[in-house]
């Protein structure tokens, strides 16, 4: 017990002197526009990305008071009017580093009017498959938190902190229930722990780092097969516990504290492992029919509403892995070559972003 203390004491103290963890630093800004000048390919990138953060300084923004996608079929009003409302998370986080690239004042007010205006009417109701879609929203505060007006500061932080302490309070954190310790759990770790790094605050991180060894303990499994695979039979959960995992991993290692990516468990289960696990489905060397033992009645729901991929007998893609291989470099580079060929060898802006916080890494632990 003593040296796990001793670890979250050592994470903590680390954690003060990074100033940007969830998102891009000042450091790795700078990259990434010498980059944008002197690389042909993510000045074209940079370009589109342009375009867009600047269309969005004629929009408006579109706030929900309770995100709803969970438990909701394809076609559903609530799950409609939230799709409607999510595009202002990409639209906050393009406005905030717009304005750390070029440091102009329209970026930065229009991205907190975006901000504020979801935190002045959005609630959080506890639900992590519902607030893991604020992932941009919390690094749109992250890259400008230090250049916020004070009562939009406080208005932001008092949200995202709420958000994070109606996911630890949550009936659907309860021991006992398997939104527990299935796919729930991941996502909901990572949502407190991102708000927990971007707010600066111990408690939060603490309470993250420590569950976090618990759910691998419990979620994952030594052969590299998962509890969310056990029950849904589908590479599409294994893929949907370990991206959330995976992201919280990347925060964590930024700030200098454990690497859960290597991380064993008690039960000798590890991030790393259940990587490995898929990678051969990823690969070609092994194929999987999806859904077909599933024991969530969910699935079979959305197989009746006639969603794709979610019939049984579905043959598994292996581009659905992207996701988690674009983040799975971070720690192990040599699964570049899988990420591109799997990618057709297409770049984009996020892989860019991406790239820059593994170089960063990389440099700094040498």
């Amino acid at each position: 017990m003593r040296k796990f203390v001793v670890t979250l004491a050592l994470a903590a103290l680390s954690f003060t002197c990074f100033a940007q963890l969830v998102s891009l630093n000042a450091s790795e800004i700078k990259t990434l526009k010498s980059q944008i000048q002197n690389n042909a390919e993510t000045k074209n990138l940079y370009l589109g990305f342009q375009k867009s953060a600047s269309g969005y300084l004629n929009e408006q923004a579109n706030p929900i008071d309770t995100i709803r996608t969970e438990g909701l079929l394809k076609g559903n009003p609530k799950k409609v009017k939230t799709q409607q409302a999510l595009p202002d998370m990409a639209k906050m986080f393009a406005l905030a580093l717009q304005y750390r690239l070029t440091g102009d004042q329209k970026y930065l007010n229009k991205c907190v009017e975006f901000l504020g205006a979801w935190a002045k009417i959005n609630r959080p109701n506890g639900d992590p498959i519902d607030d893991t879609n604020l992932d941009p929203a919390v690094e749109a505060y992250d890259l400008v938190k230090t250049d916020l007006p004070p009562a939009d500061k406080k208005l932001i932080e008092q949200w995202l902190s709420e958000t994070a302490r109606a996911e630890i309070n949550s009936k659907r954190m309860k021991p006992g229930r398997g939104t527990a310790i299935n796919n729930w759990n991941a996502h909901r770790l990572k949502v407190v722990g991102e708000i927990g790094y971007a707010l600066n605050n111990h408690e939060l991180i603490n309470w993250t780092i420590e569950n976090l060894k618990s759910h691998i303990n419990i979620n994952l499994y030594a052969d590299g097969t998962s509890l969310d695979f056990k029950e849904r039979d589908a590479m599409h959960y294994h893929i949907y516990d370990l991206e959330p995992m995976l992201k919280l991993a990347i925060i964590i290692d930024r700030a200098k504290g454990p690497n859960f990516y290597t991380y064993e468990s008690p039960n000798g289960s590890s991030i790393k492992k259940s990587v490995a696990w898929l990678i051969p489905y990823i690969n070609g060397e092994k194929q999987h029919e999806e859904y077909v033992n599933t024991t969530v009645k969910f699935d079979r729901d959305r197989a009746k509403n006639n969603e794709p991929g979610f019939a049984a007998g579905t043959m598994f893609k292996p581009e659905l892995a992207l996701p988690v291989l674009k983040l799975t470099v971070y720690f192990d580079p040599t699964q570049t070559d899988l990420l591109n060929r799997v990618n057709n060898k297409q770049n984009n802006w996020q892989m860019v972003l991406n790239e820059t916080k593994r170089e960063s890494s990389n440099f700094q632990n040498k």
